[in-house]
């Protein structure tokens, strides 16, 4: 770490402490040089993921735009915020660690989807009607029929 008083490239660490929210190691330094003391932060380099949208255009990824349709799906249901809550850490978890810097909408709508499917089934079916974008009631109809044959 370079010093900020005479340039020297040279330092030791004399103290490190994690900040309060746990996201950045505060460090004071010591220059081997000139013996002055800094402080420095060192904070995980976040690179932003993109979602690309039906239309083709990109967002940076949101997990509250992911929350917030969940809840629309869950509304009315027994699903507590506890279960939403820890459904969308497993799917922003599970998008960070396929690491890349784009993923599709239809993808984390399919995450999404999964998720439900184990939580609850009207939930689920809620969801997939928006997702997949239903025409009419027989493609709503057969997605029950596959959804209580795999339940069997």
């Amino acid at each position: 770490m370079k010093c900020i008083y005479c340039g020297c490239l040279d330092s030791r660490v004399v103290d490190s402490r994690v900040s309060e929210d746990g996201s950045s190691i505060r460090r004071r330094r010591e220059c081997t040089s000139c013996l002055k003391r800094f402080t420095t932060f060192e904070k995980v380099e976040d690179t932003p993921i993109y979602v690309i949208k039906s239309n083709h255009n990109r967002q940076i990824f949101d997990a509250q735009k992911i929350k917030n349709g969940i809840l629309k799906a869950c509304e009315k249901r027994p699903v507590s915020m506890a279960q939403i809550d820890q459904l969308v850490n497993n799917i922003e978890r599970e998008v960070h660690n396929m690491l890349v810097s784009e993923v599709s909408t239809a993808t984390i709508g399919n995450m999404v989807m999964d998720g439900l499917k184990k939580l609850d089934d009207v939930a689920y079916v809620r969801f997939a009607s928006v997702h997949r974008e239903f025409k009419d009631i027989n493609t709503l109809l057969s997605e029950i029929v596959n959804l209580v044959s795999d339940k069997k």
